[in-house]
């Protein structure tokens, strides 16, 4: 349900776009940001870093969207949001010796060291990879392409990268 909930700003942003166009789905996908978080803050008194990170960079790209008339920022909105994950992996893992993804699922999942720093190294690899191809399709391809991919492709591979992981996981914690 959870997954669900994350993705309502891009499914909304979907469906304003197919009736609306983008500058009044990016309004749509601010809007459903910021309204997620002030839910959020009401009901548990504490919101998520990357809810609010997410919130911080959709107003801000989406804001320069809808008042500059022009669609490039938000379509860079998710390379730059991939961008900035796969640092904040690479960073905390490298020059603070935090693990972000051990950080993470540490409590629900028991791993060898290397075998966590692996899996924050691919995510950050996949996080870049995510990025370019953003920018591949919003540049190569129409609009209507892009926001096409921005729901249905970017989860799917979402989705076959969390398959990957859990059935590296599955493997590596036996041992």
């Amino acid at each position: 349900m959870k997954f669900l909930y994350d993705l309502l700003p891009v499914i909304l942003f979907f469906i304003s776009y197919k009736f609306y166009g983008i500058y009044t789905a990016t309004a749509v996908a601010i809007g459903a940001t910021l309204l997620q978080i002030v839910i959020v803050l009401m009901m548990q008194k504490k919101v998520d870093r990357m809810l609010l990170f997410n919130g911080l960079i959709i107003t801000f790209l989406g804001g320069l969207t809808i008042l500059l008339k022009d669609k490039t920022f938000i379509m860079w909105k998710p390379s730059v949001i991939y961008w900035i994950l796969s640092a904040a992996l690479i960073i905390s893992d490298k020059i603070f010796s935090k693990n972000l993804i051990k950080k993470s699922f540490g409590n629900q999942i028991t791993l060898q060291e290397k075998y966590w720093t692996g899996l924050s190294m691919s995510t950050s690899a996949f996080f870049i990879l995510l990025g370019f191809i953003n920018l591949y399709v919003a540049f190569n391809y129409d609009e209507n392409t892009w926001v096409n991919f921005k729901l249905f492709g970017m989860t799917g591979l979402l989705f076959v990268f969390m398959i990957f992981v859990t059935i590296f996981i599955s493997k590596v914690s036996k041992e």
